[in-house]
């Protein structure tokens, strides 16, 4: 399979643009067709001699993503399976409220992760996305906002199949595309990064900076619970993801959105309200109560209502807001990693979901 040409660095573009005997400028051309214009055929790129679009043809493709599959929920809520070059598939999904459309997209093929509560768990990590597959899933559900909708597309999480802390320099790449004039134009304050709490890699994120808003999947402020449903609590603990917190708020400047799913007889006790409220106090943040997508694991049980509602009161007394997130696309296979588990060609080595008791 020929390489995808949008792989090359716009420095690595132009020096093989050079090596054809081509003026430099014939790079922003090109780049502008694949990135802005989401070019997918070389023979629409009409400002270029048909000779070096011949020659390009003959080194490179133009690999695109196909929507494979699509579910629509009676919210609106639309779930795509996309197939990638090599046959395997992710997902994203299109969320619509009143105020805006948000594209949650995949930065890997499966998770290497296991937390225990996941459906994207069961999916043996497979590979890295590439930039430009994670920049494609956006164009697509930025199509769909406009098609189903007529709206444009606002925001864009992080938060669909992997880690993007571990696939860094696809994910900052693809960001830089998403966000730059030459690329899609959105403003990095309207995307959010959705992480287990990779410290090490917080912290460089915070370095770099892209702009971007972090939210961290958390579910316990409890290291015991945590690590019990999380297994990188155990090399990640909450003292050293708490730094490393800290360290990007310094940076940065930026607020932490912890994600917080309740469940009951796991995290919804008066203890651990109180080490959130505990951790909130020593961290500028806000909260999601996120109502749970089962996933057919007995284990994980949706906490009852008035437990969800202690957290949003012990929080807000201290002046943390708090939200509680309402599930979407419950008719669906709204769970991240639901669809996925059901495409049997893209995913033949499916893990057994672990049954281990709590």
């Amino acid at each position: 399979m020929k390489p995808d040409l949008r792989s090359l660095s716009r420095d690595k573009l132009e020096q093989y643009i050079l090596s054809l005997g081509e003026k430099p400028f014939r790079a922003r051309q090109i780049e502008t067709w694949l990135w802005q214009k989401n070019c997918t055929d070389f023979d629409q790129m009409s400002d270029l001699p048909k000779s070096l679009r011949q020659k390009i043809a003959e080194d490179y493709s133009i690999h695109i993503i196909q929507v494979d599959q699509i579910q629509r929920s009676a919210d609106g809520t639309i779930k795509n399976a996309v197939r990638l070059r090599d046959g395997l598939v992710v997902e994203s999904v299109l969320i619509p409220t009143d105020r805006r459309i948000t594209a949650c997209i995949s930065s890997q093929v499966g998770c290497s992760l296991d937390c225990r509560f996941c459906a994207t768990a069961r999916l043996k990590r497979m590979r890295n996305l590439d930039a430009q597959e994670i920049f494609d899933q956006v164009v697509a559900i930025r199509e769909q906002a406009r098609l189903y909708f007529d709206r444009q597309l606002t925001n864009i999480v992080y938060m669909g199949m992997g880690e993007p802390l571990l696939n860094y320099s696809n994910v900052i790449r693809s960001i830089e595309k998403i966000t730059s004039s030459d690329g899609l134009g959105m403003s990095a304050r309207r995307i959010t990064l959705s992480t287990v709490g990779i410290a090490k890699m917080i912290k460089t994120l915070a370095d770099d900076n892209p702009g971007v808003r972090l939210a961290v999947s958390l579910h316990s402020a409890i290291d015991e619970v945590r690590s019990r449903i999380m297994p990188i609590n155990q090399s990640n603990d909450l003292c050293t993801l708490t730094e490393a917190l800290e360290y990007w708020y310094a940076r940065t400047k930026s607020r932490i959105t912890f994600e917080y799913v309740v469940w009951k007889n796991i995290n919804d006790r008066d203890e651990d309200i109180r080490a959130l409220v505990k951790l909130c106090k020593r961290l500028p943040a806000k909260v999601n109560l996120i109502e749970y997508n089962a996933i057919g694991d007995p284990n994980f049980e949706q906490a009852e209502p008035h437990r969800i509602e202690a957290y949003k009161n012990a929080l807000e007394d201290i002046g943390v807001i708090a939200k509680i997130r309402r599930s979407r696309g419950k008719d669906i296979d709204a769970a991240c990693g639901q669809l996925a588990n059901k495409n049997d060609v893209a995913f033949e080595t499916l893990q057994k979901s672990k049954t281990d008791s709590f």
